[in-house]
């Protein structure tokens, strides 16, 4: 019989009118990979971050080994056992790695009021070290890194104190799969230990895979914890939409011709460090993919095509000659782009949903005296975060307030409603739900058939072969490889290019 780590006993909370989550309870058991699922703003990531202190809880306890907590902050949730790796950037600049990893735990060295920063930094490189990490400088500022290294910073300043829950918030969809791979050794070091991981993701096959039960959430409610081999990929779907999904998930047809129109054209385009003499073109009505590892590039290109890589070289060209130097002339020319850093890139946190959604879209709504008028600003945000299901209260509400995937959605509401002839989409379905990344691709092909021209930058591989015409690797910044639509092509095809 297994031993019970933790009881979440009645827990409620809401923002606003919107019941994140109503009267739920379950137990959690010691040494367990226990996943928790859902579709977005289902209460998955409400309820980590009340058990890790980030949100405070409204009514309801959770009981750890018999004891009732009420963490205020994540460091009293540190004290109590524990921890969190968030699904977004969970370092702070400014920051080195060191400070990073102790951040709320400095007082340990500390002597006499003075705080000892070359035994900080001793003890982070042994921790580097014994987690493998050593490419990470302990005394470098964290901003040195990328996104991917500093998620690996995240597993050590998560886990470092042998926390007896560590919950893992989405946090693989933001890693490549050698990251990935990182993550779960660590996930099994942990269990195997006697702790408890509590893994939320929207990667089925994964939840499957790497955890042992699976405790799903619908509308803030808890809905059953089943055992994750006494299930299979539909039967979850089914607990958490509520019904069987059914129909079309990729595109279907095969053997379309491609457009010969070129609506842009890439020549030579390099970064230095980390694309070099990239050469493509894409043509009207294509999905046209890029795939690779983490760190081939390609990434990049994106940011090189929106403008948005300010010692970019090379030419990025319009069908009607203009060259996109900068991020003003790309959306006035019919450009979109979203950031697989949301957070930081794509969205801005501090403002409201209808905010967020009009933004790129103002010159449009403008009359002939250009002002604006907030009867149509509201209607057009309301129609575009309906269309894309965001969960809300109403386009006022911040967008801070959202789940990661409702974050997502507005970032696509945006551009949807620009009606953007080049759409480039870097990562788009990461944290998103069955029935949303569905619907994404479902758009994704009729804008195809419109005649939107579609660059998808994805380390999923089986949405770059469910969904698009072409797909270009990258590797160690360079093209590495074309391969066209087919249903021979497989996730090997691609690996080989890749690796």
């Amino acid at each position: 019989m297994s031993e019970v780590r933790l009881q979440v006993q009645n827990l409620c909370k809401t923002f606003g009118i919107t019941k994140a989550v109503q009267n739920v309870s379950f137990n959690i058991n010691k040494g367990e990979v226990h996943a928790l699922i859902g579709e977005n703003g289902s209460g998955k990531s409400t309820l980590t971050n009340m058990l890790t202190g980030i949100y405070s809880i409204d009514s309801g306890t959770f009981i750890l080994d018999g004891k009732e907590i009420h963490p205020r902050n994540q460091v009293e949730a540190n004290k109590e056992g524990v921890s969190i790796i968030v699904q977004e950037l969970g370092t702070l600049d400014g920051l080195t790695v060191a400070e990073n990893i102790f951040l709320g735990h400095e007082d340990m060295f500390v002597k006499f009021g003075i705080k000892n920063t070359n035994a900080m930094n001793r003890r982070a490189t042994e921790l580097l070290h014994q987690y493998g990490f050593d490419k990470i400088k302990a005394s470098d500022p964290i901003e040195n890194y990328n996104f991917e290294d500093r998620k690996l910073v995240e597993i050590v300043k998560a886990t470092y104190f042998n926390p007896k829950i560590v919950v893992i918030d989405e946090t693989t969809t933001a890693l490549s799969q050698e990251g990935r791979e990182e993550l779960y050794k660590h996930m099994n070091r942990i269990r195997a230990e006697g702790n408890t991981v509590i893994f939320i993701s929207h990667d089925l096959p994964e939840i499957l895979d790497k955890s042992d039960t699976i405790t799903i959430l619908r509308d803030g409610v808890y809905i059953d914890t089943i055992k994750s081999a006494d299930v299979d990929e539909d039967g979850l779907k089914k607990l958490m939409v509520g019904r069987e999904v059914s129909g079309a998930y990729y595109r279907a047809d095969y053997g379309e011709k491609i457009s010969d129109e070129v609506v842009l054209s890439v020549k030579n385009v390099t970064v230095p460090g980390l694309i070099k003499n990239v050469n493509f073109d894409l043509h009207k009505g294509e999905i046209l993919g890029f795939g690779g590892l983490s760190e081939s590039g390609m990434h990049e290109i994106g940011k090189a095509i929106f403008g948005a890589s300010y010692d970019r070289e090379g030419s990025v060209t319009l069908a009607d000659g203009t060259q996109i130097n900068d991020i003003p002339t790309a959306i006035k020319h019919s450009i979109a782009y979203t950031s697989k850093d949301r957070d930081n890139e794509s969205i801005v946190m501090n403002q409201s949903i209808g905010d967020n959604i009009v933004l790129p879209s103002l010159d449009d709504l403008a009359n002939s005296a250009h002002l604006l008028s907030d009867k149509k600003l509201k209607e057009f945000a309301n129609k575009f975060a309906v269309e894309m299901s965001v969960k809300m209260v109403n386009t006022d509400q911040f967008v801070s307030d959202l789940s990661g995937g409702n974050k997502q959605k507005v970032v696509l509401a945006r551009w949807i409603g620009k009606d953007s002839d080049i759409v480039v989409l870097d990562s788009p379905t990461r944290g998103i739900d069955i029935k949303v990344k569905q619907d994404i691709y479902q758009l994704m092909d009729q804008m195809r058939k419109n005649g939107k021209s579609i660059i998808m930058i994805s380390e999923e591989l089986m949405e770059l072969i469910g969904m698009c015409d072409r797909i270009l690797i990258m590797k160690d910044g360079e093209l590495n490889g074309e391969l066209d639509r087919s249903p021979e092509l497989n996730e090997n095809l691609l690996i080989s290019k890749m690796v």
